[in-house]
């Protein structure tokens, strides 16, 4: 007995021998790093000391500070960065759907400013400020080498005041300017209406209001059409919506959606994962679902669209989305600012990340630009005649007045369509997929 006993104590010893031969390295290299860490920080004081005590002018010690820190945040991504206390007061007013600006959303890309996406009725979507622009000079100030902070401080201003921006555009050779008179941005988050039998949901931005926006007006369209069973379909129109609120995406996600997985999102570590699902319920109860997106759909907008097309509940169409398929966690800080940083990438229901790649439409329609129209087609239309315009035609007595009624409304359904296809390609071929969709639906005769 004793000598298994003693066989086992030393195996014991063996074991604590060869782990702590092993874990003294360990400790030894995370000494260094901690050490290492404070060399730096050193460096940093000493820096920050011959700054206040040797720089040509005399520099505030906090401004210091907080550029210091935004420098550390912006070095990480695109997306991370402090926020001042005024910065911090302002999104938050944005969140709510109410604020002062241009009325883009912007992102930093080779160091100029690239605009993610005008929004809808703003002075600069109204200006034609496209997504995709880069914006190279403010009022003459050149926005290079500056951070996103400081370029977007640059574009604001009193309400009513004019500012000059110069814009890089594919497809223009040459810069050029715009001038926009700032404004209070006042976000409608959801706009609603109904396009011959199919209802429009245009939703802008995905703020505290998106969702109970969407839901009243999804009701209020159904109830003019005279209820579902005269509605033909949905269009959920993303086109330039750069994002939000991550629960609104989810929520907008799940109205659609019987079950499943809406999105995951992973983090540094395995156990900050989370996994959000849907509930029971279809607003639009089965009816069909088309997704219109664009290079101005961002975050918020790629979730729904991700989660939709996994699902095979929508078919997604335009073109491909902005791929903005991080998150990022606003963490208050003491003095009342706050710090966002990107804690996380999100997944659709597939696992598929899109960060960078962005939402591949099941179809592709690009929205073509509007030529002008000549002189020569603008006589043509408006001297254009037929049969029935000449003095003294015969008239069509072969169909009863209501077939007659019926051969106009269909007419003038037609070139409602046509007119919407001038207006806007995009929507109008999301809506004549939609005829189609409904065409091929068993009837319930």
């Amino acid at each position: 007995m004793k000598k298994v006993v003693m066989a086992a104590m030393g195996g014991t010893l063996a074991g604590i021998v060869a782990t702590t031969q092993f874990v003294g390295p360990l400790v030894a290299q995370e000494s260094a790093r901690t050490t290492n860490v404070y060399e730096q920080l050193d460096l940093f004081g000493d820096i920050f000391e011959r700054i206040r005590a040797q720089y040509v002018e005399e520099v505030d010690a906090g401004d210091l500070i907080e550029a210091a820190i935004d420098g550390m945040l912006t070095s990480l991504d695109p997306h991370s960065s402090y926020l001042s206390p005024d910065d911090a007061a302002d999104m938050r007013v944005q969140t709510r759907g109410e604020f002062g600006g241009l009325g883009i959303e912007v992102t930093q890309e080779e160091g100029f400013v690239k605009v993610v996406s005008p929004i809808d009725g703003t002075p600069a979507d109204e200006a034609g400020i496209e997504a995709g622009d880069f914006i190279t000079h403010v009022d003459g100030t050149s926005v290079l080498g500056l951070t996103l902070d400081d370029a977007v401080d640059l574009m604001r201003g009193p309400v009513g005041s004019e500012i000059i921006i110069t814009v890089v555009r594919e497809g223009e050779a040459e810069p050029f300017d715009v001038s926009i008179i700032r404004d209070t941005i006042k976000l409608t988050a959801v706009r609603t209406r109904l396009q011959g039998e199919s209802v429009v949901l245009r939703v802008t931005t995905f703020n505290d209001q998106t969702y109970a926006n969407l839901e009243a007006g999804l009701a209020e369209q159904i109830e003019a059409a005279g209820g579902m069973d005269n509605v033909e379909g949905i269009v959920l129109d993303l086109r330039n919506n750069p994002g939000g609120l991550l629960n609104q995406a989810i929520r907008v996600s799940d109205a659609f959606l019987e079950k499943g997985e809406i999105v995951s999102t992973r983090g540094r570590n395995p156990e900050d994962g989370d996994r959000y699902n849907a509930t029971p319920g279809d607003l639009a109860e089965g009816k069909p679902i088309v997704v219109l997106i664009n290079g101005g759909s961002a975050s918020a907008s790629e979730i729904v669209a991700g989660a939709l097309q996994d699902h095979r509940r929508a078919i997604v169409v335009g073109t491909k989305s902005f791929g903005k398929g991080s998150v990022q966690t606003v963490m208050p800080l003491r003095g009342d600012g706050a710090m966002r940083l990107t804690t996380a990438r999100y997944y659709t229901p597939s696992g598929r990340s899109i960060q960078s790649l962005g939402v591949s439409p099941d179809i592709v329609v690009a929205q073509p630009r509007r030529p002008e129209a000549t002189e020569e087609e603008e006589d043509t239309n408006a001297f254009s005649r037929s049969e029935a315009d000449l003095r003294g035609s015969l008239g069509n007595d072969s169909l009863s007045e209501d077939e007659v009624e019926q051969i106009e409304a269909d007419r003038a359904k037609a070139e409602a369509a046509a007119a919407l296809r001038e207006e806007d390609y995009q929507l109008a071929y999301a809506i004549d997929i939609l005829k189609g969709l409904t065409a091929l639906q068993p009837s319930n005769d």
